[in-house]
């Protein structure tokens, strides 16, 4: 396949309207076309270097005093030839430095396609390279640390032992192929490899299981708080956000529509829903509100089951993997229009939400979790051989399904660029 890294291609890697901006350049002309407009720039600039250069036009007039960073091949984030030139953060100076550039026989760069060459050239693995994507888009505490270890190779590490161990079964079933017409050698008794591919499934089967939570950690805890109507949901919303957000009222029915609003507790996000008041109405807009209350409360991980003295919690279902937070408003030890009992409250959420270390590996993304589905279905279909006696010719191929499905998500084989450019479209032009 052509991916093209021939070329060099430059984009502007920081917003507009800053004091200062970054310019990046990488590809096989990324120094030779940096010098061609930067003349003060030595042709023997050392790897890993910055240097004052004045930056002009083709004319020879001043566009911009700049530093310029030379980095050599593989040395380098993409690991080819690149530079990175710190400018004003003027906007007519960033385009006229990429116009330069552009004339000099640079290509404006795709989105994700430093990440992209990075990938191309061994720098990262694929499943590294999506986590630049998402460290680029955490928004607190927890999404940064699950995108951290994902980037250092946590996700690769994982997956290189489960490697190991398929491969070590695979090794297994074909000694015994290939020497199956030795009567006096002895092989793994079945039982055993059938213990060991077990493992295997229950690893995989884990590492799949973790991306519920991971996608809650990712996204935001959705938090959804019902009750009867004028129990105080809203009021309880507001004070948990510390701003008016939701309308308060004492007529029943004021909250008609789904209310969704974000915090941040102990450095993980929370989605808190406000939702209508549940009780029986003849109101058929009313009756909508309580139905997408209902259908909130199914989705949500958290529930919090609000009522007041002498009215009854609402009949709710609840999943086993959710957790009901059950609130008497309006007594001594609870009043949210008054902010009694909030606090205590929020550690409770903190206590229900998934608990991460920085040794845990949490599945994030959607892509790695279909791959995890797929090599745990294929590895059921090994223990399924094993258990009735499959010959190893067989089953070595089921297992190499499983290897080929694990090395998607690293990218460890050939990449389809279909993938590659599905992955990558998302990111931000220069990165």
């Amino acid at each position: 396949m052509n991916y093209e890294l021939s070329s060099t291609i430059c984009a502007l890697a920081t917003p507009t309207g800053g004091a200062l901006a970054i310019i990046r350049v990488s590809g096989p002309e990324a120094i030779r076309i940096t010098r061609a407009m930067c003349p003060s720039i030595h042709e023997d600039a050392k790897a890993n270097t910055i240097h004052y250069a004045i930056i002009r036009d083709i004319d020879g007039n001043i566009i911009d005093e700049a530093m310029v960073s030379i980095f050599k091949a593989p040395h380098s984030y993409t690991g080819e030839d690149s530079t990175e030139l710190t400018i004003h953060g003027s906007k007519y100076i960033a385009t006229q430095v990429i116009n330069r550039l552009v004339n000099g026989g640079c290509r404006i760069a795709e989105p994700g396609e430093f990440t992209k060459r990075a990938f191309l050239e061994g720098k990262l693995d694929l499943s590294q390279a999506e986590a630049v994507a998402d460290l680029i888009a955490s928004s607190n505490r927890t999404t940064h640390r699950l995108a951290m270890s994902q980037l250092r190779g946590g996700i690769s590490s994982e997956l290189s032992n489960l490697r190991e161990q398929l491969l070590k079964l695979t090794s297994l079933l074909e000694l015994e192929l290939d020497f199956s017409d030795h009567e006096d050698l002895e092989f793994a008794d079945r039982t055993e490899l059938l213990q060991l591919s077990q493992q295997i499934e229950a690893h995989i089967s884990q590492l799949a299981k973790s991306f519920q939570a991971g996608q809650a950690l990712k996204e935001g805890i959705p938090v959804a708080i019902i009750g009867p109507p004028n129990v105080g949901k809203s009021t309880l919303l507001n004070a948990l956000l510390n701003e008016e957000r939701a309308i308060v009222s004492d007529i029943q029915g004021t909250t008609r529509d789904i209310i969704e609003d974000t915090i941040q507790l102990g450095g993980i996000t929370f989605r808190f829903i406000d939702t209508a008041g549940i009780r029986h109405t003849t109101d058929r807009v009313e009756q909508m509100g309580i139905e997408r209350a209902m259908s909130a409360a199914q989705r949500a991980r958290i529930v919090i089951l609000m009522t007041q003295p002498g009215v009854p919690y609402p009949d709710i279902p609840v999943r086993d993997d959710q957790t009901v937070i059950r609130i008497e408003n309006k007594t001594e030890c609870f009043q949210a229009k008054f902010g009694i009992g909030i606090e205590s409250l929020k550690q409770q959420l903190l206590v229900a939400t998934p608990q991460v270390s920085d040794s845990d590996v949490i599945i994030t993304n959607a892509r790695h979790y279909e791959a995890l589905c797929r090599a745990k279905t294929a590895l059921e279909t090994v223990n399924e051989g094993l258990n009735n006696g499959l010959s190893g010719d067989l089953l070595s191929e089921d297992l190499r399904d499983v290897l080929n499905i694990l090395s998607e998500i690293t990218g460890g084989q050939i990449t389809p660029q279909e993938t590659l450019n599905n992955i990558f479209k998302h990111f931000c032009i220069g990165k």
